[in-house]
């Protein structure tokens, strides 16, 4: 049956009991809720993800005391404010299967969202309150300010920098900023730390986050930093779900079908996984893995499986799709050239790089991935997985390629990944039509795309994102080879000549 958009009930507590015969809604009472985790960087991926786990448990009758409360940093999470405060921070997730049929839940395990540049002095607060066990991260690659070379904290970051000279009374820009100000303020109330948990799309990131936040803390006040390493803990993740950008035609099918207005609901694939390292300072965790999540004492072979295939398999995808003319993931992932090449890339580059992982399947996990890729339900936009370029290329295929290079083996697939990438960068497509080249990176990408004209090693000759690979032959080769395809034939026939081992 289908609604009006005008006979939908408003998402908010007060209409969970006349949803409730609509689709599942907690179970719970969240009136005896309580604040533990308090969560930077509130998206799509969190609450089909960490906070639905928690929502899974709390429907067990655990974890009433694991609430969350969302903290935006940035300008733009305005939107997500507004939306959770008119619904009182409920939301719903809808899985939608590759047939076609939708699964729809009400999450509520979010009980505040703080907007920290209206209320940073409350995110402040709650972070040093003893009451936050737990924070969590999913603030991007690029809120780590990693330097794309080093791999060391990134000195020259214009928001760390403002947060370092910040004066007395003067809030934080950025998610270090309130992680190490909140560190400082219960050191000094003699309150024990939180743990800092991250669930970003980062290699051994919960290292990334203890490296940097502790590097950070040490440009300000060395015994802090001291403290900060021996004290807080920073377990690693690994972290999957496909949630694509909500659409306004996701709002309407679900006031049409199920009667919800909800104004940001969020969707995504059925599969979900997550595997977190055991190691949580002294206020606790709350019992993860009785819904599911692997708890395990070491993520680093979960988490590079993930990434070499999963992530980078999407940027396998993301610049050649786009330049065929494609539009979602799914579209490009039903082509048999597509499918060949991605299966390719993470069969004979990206697997021979993976520690053998027992329990795990690697042939079955790269076909689950394609079908995974394929579901048309998920319409995950190709532009999406095309952006913010220069934080992934590095750590999700780059790795790929060096350990490869060391190893003596061949790097076709992903010098073609990276010649696509290029010729994205370029903005403009086969068909002549302007590209919008999303990168926090975008003038200096631009830049030297534009530059091959004269110099056809240019794109690589940037040190930050590629180190010294335009010195390697044995990358440039075919780098240079699929750049000349993708002009003179275009990406569709590159792509028919690399898989079938033709070369004009």
């Amino acid at each position: 049956m289908s609604l009006p958009a005008s006979a939908a009930t408003a998402l908010g507590q007060d209409s969970l009991s006349r949803l409730a015969d609509r689709l599942p809604v907690p179970s719970y009472d969240r009136g005896r809720l309580r604040h533990g985790i308090a969560h930077l960087g509130v998206g799509g991926f969190h609450r089909a993800h960490q906070a639905m786990y928690l929502d899974a448990l709390m429907n067990r009758g655990e974890a009433l005391d694991w609430a969350v409360t969302g903290v935006g940093l940035m300008p733009g999470d305005v939107a997500m404010a507004d939306a959770m405060a008119a619904q009182d921070n409920l939301y719903t997730v809808v899985v939608k299967h590759p047939d076609g049929s939708r699964e729809p839940r009400v999450v509520g395990a979010m009980v505040d969202y703080l907007f920290a540049p209206e209320q940073g002095a409350r995110v402040l607060d709650l972070l040093a309150d003893a009451s936050t066990r737990i924070v969590s991260l999913t603030v991007t690659e690029g809120g780590y300010h990693v330097h794309q070379v080093t791999g060391e904290l990134d000195p020259d970051d214009i928001g760390l920098q403002r947060d370092l000279r910040a004066g007395p009374g003067e809030l934080p820009v950025t998610a270090f900023g309130y992680v190490v100000e909140a560190l400082a303020r219960r050191r000094a109330a003699g309150t024990p730390p939180f743990t800092v948990m991250s669930c970003d799309n980062i290699q051994g990131n919960g290292h990334v986050a203890s490296r940097m936040i502790t590097a950070f803390a040490r440009l300000r006040d060395p015994d802090l930093a001291d403290w900060i390493a021996a004290e807080v803990r920073f377990p690693s993740s690994m972290v999957d779900r496909i949630t694509p950008v909500t659409t306004d035609d996701d709002r309407e099918d679900l006031a049409a079908r199920w009667g919800v207005s909800d104004a940001w609901p969020v969707v995504c694939e059925p599969f979900t996984q997550w595997v977190l390292e055991d190691d949580f300072g002294p206020l606790g965790r709350p019992a993860l893995e009785d819904v599911g999540v692997q708890v395990v004492p070491d993520v680093t072979p979960y988490e590079l499986m993930k990434l070499r295939l999963l992530n980078a398999g999407h940027q396998a995808l993301a610049y050649l799709g786009a330049l065929a003319g494609y539009t979602y993931a799914h579209e490009a992932s039903a082509d048999p050239l597509f499918e060949r090449f991605l299966l390719g890339y993470m069969e004979q580059e990206a697997s021979p790089t993976l520690a053998e992982l027992p329990g795990v399947d690697l042939d079955a996990y790269r076909h689950q991935l394609v079908e995974r890729f394929a579901n048309p339900e998920v319409r995950d936009t190709l532009a999406r997985l095309c952006a913010e370029s220069s934080d992934r290329i590095p750590k999700w295929l780059l790795p790929v390629v060096r350990e490869r290079l060391a190893a003596g083996g061949e790097v076709r697939h992903a010098a073609l990944v990276v010649a696509a990438w290029s010729r994205y960068a370029e903005g403009v497509d086969e068909q002549g039509r302007p590209i919008d080249v999303v990168d926090r990176r975008r003038e200096a990408v631009l830049a030297r795309a534009q530059a091959q004209a004269q110099d056809p090693l240019a794109f690589l000759r940037d040190p930050d994102l590629f180190g010294a690979l335009a010195d390697e032959a044995r990358f440039t080769g075919p780098y240079l080879e699929a750049r000349r395809l993708l002009h003179e034939v275009g990406a569709q026939e590159t792509l028919r000549r690399w898989v079938g081992g033709l070369s004009a």
